[in-house]
């Protein structure tokens, strides 16, 4: 009699289950058409199966979480501890794997993309700060946000601060291209050549300005979003001449004009320190200190340290900021909340 054959495993439970088990012995001669097609069986559709069971896995957290952004360890179904379940974050890295390398099948990309697939996670974390700094720009009419911003839980303020500096916005050349037009489509001046604090300033006092107006006599105190945008300007047309000619500009469309230059008996006659000399020596130790940070990264600065800042003027830095914590009780709290923003944190209110 014939031998019996060797168990093959069990057979499929319904009539929808895929039969799996390889129906070969050998031993017995086969045409070799046959055992080729058995084996891509046993081969090929195995990985059919795996895509098919993904694939699933995949629309399951789509449906319940509303997104595929899904951690690398995370096991779709089974019991608690995810035995029984399908490893979807290993899966879903496989076939980003096979998409950057070419050998996705014809058909699959376009079934992930239809669940939102996203391809990059680095770009999709990128495009939802995008989305807070769009968000911003509408509260604030700017993207010189300080660094303590906050949006939509997101900390766009450290985001921005980040994105301007050397390689933020990533290494690959293509990609940083793509984000610069990204960012400049929100706001021209995302990145300007003068201190982030100063564009604060100057959107702040323009979105006071009504469209095709231009603006008038600014009362120091004068506060727009919580900055003193009055006294600012007073210090702008005291030191015009070192302002860039980008920064002028700015503010000549606004109708801001440079003070007339004084007569020759008002030049001899004795000066006196005021509000605004206070007001000027505040603004250019901030304006230093907002350009150490950003180069930096820090707002911890030695005291021996000076600044000097685009027009050529040097600020002692660190003594000016170890005065500046000593009369902190003179500081009004517009200068306390720009100083915060910088990450000063004795500035900051308890």
């Amino acid at each position: 009699s014939k031998p019996a054959s060797p168990w093959l495993g069990p057979a499929p439970e319904g009539d929808n289950e895929e039969e799996q088990r390889l129906l070969l012995r050998f031993g017995v001669h086969r045409d070799p058409a046959l055992v080729a097609r058995m084996v891509e069986y046993n081969l090929i559709e195995p990985e059919h199966a795996n895509w098919r069971a993904g694939h699933r896995a995949a629309v399951a957290y789509r449906e319940r979480e509303g997104d595929l952004v899904v951690p690398y360890n995370h096991v779709e179904g089974g019991d608690e501890r995810g035995e029984g379940g399908f490893p979807l974050g290993r899966w879903l890295s496989d076939q980003r794997r096979a998409m950057r390398a070419g050998t996705m099948l014809p058909g699959r990309a376009e079934d992930l993309e239809a669940l939102d697939m996203v391809w990059d996670p680095a770009d999709a974390a990128w495009e939802e700060n995008l989305g807070a700094a769009r968000a911003y720009a509408v509260a604030y009419g700017t993207l010189a946000a300080p660094v303590t911003a906050m949006i939509m839980d997101r900390p766009v303020g450290q985001w921005l601060a980040n994105a301007r500096k050397k390689n933020g916005l990533g290494k690959d050349k293509a990609r940083a291209s793509r984000r610069a037009a990204l960012l400049a489509a929100i706001d021209p001046d995302w990145n300007p050549d003068w201190p982030v604090d100063w564009q604060r300033h100057y959107a702040a006092l323009k979105g006071a300005v009504a469209p095709g107006s231009v603006l008038g006599y600014v009362e120091p105190g004068a506060m727009v979003n919580g900055l003193d945008v009055g006294a600012w300007l007073v210090v702008q047309q005291e030191g015009w001449e070192q302002l860039s000619q980008g920064q002028r500009e700015r503010l000549v469309e606004l109708g801001v004009r440079p003070p007339e230059k004084p007569t020759v008996a008002a030049k001899t006659r004795p000066r006196r320190a005021s509000g605004g000399t206070r007001a000027g020596t505040f603004e250019r130790g901030i304006t230093a200190l907002a350009q150490y940070a950003e180069r930096e990264g820090t707002v911890v600065v030695a005291r021996s340290w000076s600044e000097e800042l685009p027009d050529g003027t040097s600020v002692r830095l660190g003594v000016w900021l170890s005065n500046t914590r000593t009369r902190r009780a003179g500081l009004s709290a517009e200068q306390l909340e720009r100083l915060a923003g910088l990450g000063v944190e004795w500035a900051q209110v308890a």
